[in-house]
């Protein structure tokens, strides 16, 4: 699994991984810092259709030209006073272990903290954050009727 920039042209497989519109995803990579994970072909998880349950390109499952990338996580975040802020990410558990990576790795090297909100049904998001150093600091806002929880990592 190899990690890169986002570009527009990912903004259609976001939607999909968010179920929000491609719209709304095309405005997030051009206003915040986007981060995708990519497998190729010939990546187990990506032999397999991936481990969000399908293929989402024209080919079928197993059938992607030598080298093509999917993208199959992401995470965005931005920088406001003193703290590195996820808006927002999606994947599988290793993708969004490795995704949480760059804006830790961000907040790091500025002394900054890093703070997340993450739905208190997501489990996996929950344990991911809390394997890789984030500490729960309580409830967070509701978005949509959905309760967070808020995660915080100091330097």
């Amino acid at each position: 699994m190899d990690v890169r920039d986002a570009v527009e042209a990912d903004a259609e497989r976001l939607a999909e991984l968010t179920g929000a519109p491609t719209d709304v995803m095309r405005n997030l990579v051009h206003d915040r810092t986007v981060r995708v994970a990519v497998e190729r072909e010939g990546d187990s998880a990506a032999d397999s259709g991936g481990e969000d349950g399908g293929a989402a390109d024209e080919n079928e499952p197993g059938e992607r030209a030598p080298g093509e990338e999917r993208v199959v996580g992401f995470v965005s975040f931005d920088a406001q006073r003193k703290t590195v802020h996820v808006t927002q990410m999606e994947g599988p558990e290793a993708a969004t272990r490795r995704l949480l990576e760059e804006p830790r790795r961000f907040a790091a090297n500025e002394g900054m903290s890093v703070e997340l909100l993450v739905a208190a049904d997501e489990e996996s998001h929950r344990s991911v954050a809390e394997a890789v150093g984030f500490a729960e600091e309580g409830p967070g806002p509701r978005f949509d009727g959905t309760a967070t929880v808020r995660y915080r990592l100091d330097p």
